[in-house]
């Protein structure tokens, strides 16, 4: 049997010719992956998975591009409106308090020349809760970035993007913060719903609403059980502390009156009954445990310009901040005196913290003239003293009146710890 085989030869002639010749078949024992020069399965499954790897590697490079252009474009805008807003600023002396439909500030001065723009597939979210600031937020797809007054842009942290237990909280430019995640609730002992434990580095502290809060805590404690907790996180600083505070300040639901610096602020469980520390509930219930109703100020819920509810920002037990004071920084109070509780519209020396607490800085409406009646709290504090001091804020379940979102005391060092003393946790999601 013959095989019959077409070549094409090349010729002195410029054309070519066909030759056909006869080759002997190929006998039944021969390797015909050797004789016809083909591909065994295995090197067919080789080039199939160098392909596969070469597409995998080409969509993630394709995907990192794309990312970094979206990032890109986002902050681009976030620059250019914020650019525009800073011209308004100028020009009329406050940041615009609203804007219309196309995005133009309608107050205080309608502009139709300041209009904030942003591409197709972008999303602009503007607010505005003091004159001197603004928040503003750009979101493309996943991608979601924002800024104020004084900051760059940064990663706008969502609900579903900070950690379990934690929410969003807009930055400010008073402050100097960028958009962060903070415990809805005071920090708890993962696994233990008595909080009150003798302290152990191996807890882990977490948020949630069941358990009381994790007490006999040092602020050096708390700062290192804080980093624990997740990646970015660290014990709440006085910045974000005070960013916070303005944030709910500013919210007319939080008021007992539904007006801002109208009534009072509600300002938590403090009234000694009962005579501990209360677990959190259902954003619903904010009274929980309290054996309160509506209409009295020890509701223990506040609400963010965002939607966001925080428990216990104001009483149950304090919470350390990061912040410390020594000489010569100076304590907020009054010269001469000493240590006492005081309303922050008394005092005659503003201090020299690096984060002013002080009522009137947070650029809300009459916040100088807030009392112990407004339900913002008061101060514990020395001009006078020179030795080092931690900050605690918020109150405790036994300090009535005292309490609430701009409470503030000196009177503790980094290694004091007590069954009143627990802490809140915040996170950073970086660039």
């Amino acid at each position: 049997m013959f095989i019959l085989e077409y070549n094409i030869e090349k010729t002195s002639s410029p054309s070519k010719k066909l030759a056909c010749h006869k080759r002997e078949a190929v006998p039944a024992n021969r390797n015909y992956s050797t004789s016809f020069g083909g591909f065994t399965i295995v090197e067919l499954l080789v080039v199939i998975a160098v392909i596969c790897i070469l597409s995998a590697i080409t969509a993630v490079s394709y995907n990192g591009v794309a990312t970094k252009a979206r990032i890109a474009a986002v902050q681009s805008e976030l620059i250019s409106n914020s650019t525009i807003l800073k011209i308004y600023n100028a020009t009329y002396g406050s940041y615009p308090t609203a804007l219309d439909a196309s995005n133009c500030p309608a107050a205080p001065v309608a502009d139709n020349d300041s209009c904030l723009k942003v591409s197709s597939g972008s999303t602009l979210a503007y607010t505005n809760i003091v004159a001197s600031d603004f928040h503003l937020t750009v979101t493309n797809g996943p991608t979601s970035y924002g800024m104020n007054s004084m900051t760059s842009p940064a990663v706008a942290p969502s609900a579903a993007t900070c950690p379990t237990g934690y929410i969003p909280v807009p930055g400010s430019g008073t402050y100097g913060t960028n958009d962060f995640c903070v415990m809805k609730y005071e920090a708890k002992i993962q696994g233990n719903d008595n909080g009150n434990q003798a302290y152990s580095s191996a807890f882990v502290p977490e948020s949630r609403a069941s358990g009381t809060p994790w007490v006999n805590i040092t602020q050096t404690n708390a700062i290192t059980e804080a980093q624990t907790a997740c990646t970015g996180c660290h014990l709440i600083t006085e910045a974000e502390w005070m960013t916070i505070a303005q944030n709910v300040l500013s919210v007319a639901s939080n008021w007992s009156s539904g007006v801002v610096g109208t009534g009072f602020i509600y300002n938590g469980h403090n009234d000694g009954t009962p005579n501990n520390a209360l677990a959190a509930s259902t954003d619903n219930d904010g009274y929980s445990g309290t054996g309160q109703t509506t209409g009295s100020k020890q509701r223990r819920t506040l609400t963010l310009t965002n939607g966001e509810v925080i428990w216990d920002l104001a009483g149950n037990v304090y919470d350390w901040t990061a912040g410390t004071v020594q000489a010569p920084v100076v304590q907020p109070g009054i010269t001469g005196a000493g240590y006492a509780w005081r309303e922050w519209k008394d005092l005659n020396n503003v201090g020299s913290l690096a984060v002013s607490p002080l009522p009137v800085n947070t650029g809300l409406a009459n916040a100088d003239t807030w009392t112990t009646n407004s339900g913002i709290g008061q101060v514990y504090s020395s001009s006078d003293e020179v030795g080092l001091r931690s900050l605690i804020r918020g109150g405790n379940w036994t300090y009535a009146d005292t309490d609430g979102v701009l409470f503030l005391a000196f009177g503790y060092t980094p290694s004091d710890s007590n069954a009143y003393l627990g802490f809140r946790v915040a996170a950073s999601l970086g660039m």
